[in-house]
């Protein structure tokens, strides 16, 4: 099977979605729920190693306050797909998230796929995997 290079438009997308992911993270260390909304489609569901959580518990738990970030950064550069109108990221992130009052670091990998909407590009799945740390 033939290899192609990225596109310049390629390019621009990944670019495009990098800074819009960044933003995501922005939104999230705000603990706005309406603003993290705002990056994800209605039907978005997050997969982690507690199992699924679709949008409304997270932007809920939010919402309450049950669950807040204080930091959240991208520690690599991204890895991209795109196909049409969807495209993958996958980036290792660090965040420090608080759980009904309980501190918790993470150093993870995620894997975003968004969704070229009327709305723009949305979110639609996001799977974490913990970085090993032995």
């Amino acid at each position: 099977m033939a290899t192609t290079q990225p596109s310049a438009a390629d390019d621009t997308i990944k670019d495009r979605l990098v800074a819009l992911l960044d933003e995501w993270m922005a939104a999230i260390v705000s603990n706005d729920a309406s603003r993290i909304a705002d990056y994800m489609t209605d039907d978005w569901i997050m997969v982690s190693e507690n199992g699924i959580t679709p949008a409304e518990r997270f932007l809920t738990l939010v919402q309450t306050g049950a669950l807040s970030h204080s930091a959240m950064r991208r520690t690599s550069d991204a890895t991209f797909e795109y196909r049409g109108n969807v495209a993958v990221l996958t980036v290792r992130a660090t965040n420090t998230a608080h759980f009904q009052g309980k501190r918790f670091d993470a150093d993870e990998w995620t894997t975003d796929v968004f969704v070229e909407t009327e709305q723009g590009w949305r979110c639609s799945l996001t799977h974490i995997t913990a970085v090993s740390t032995g």
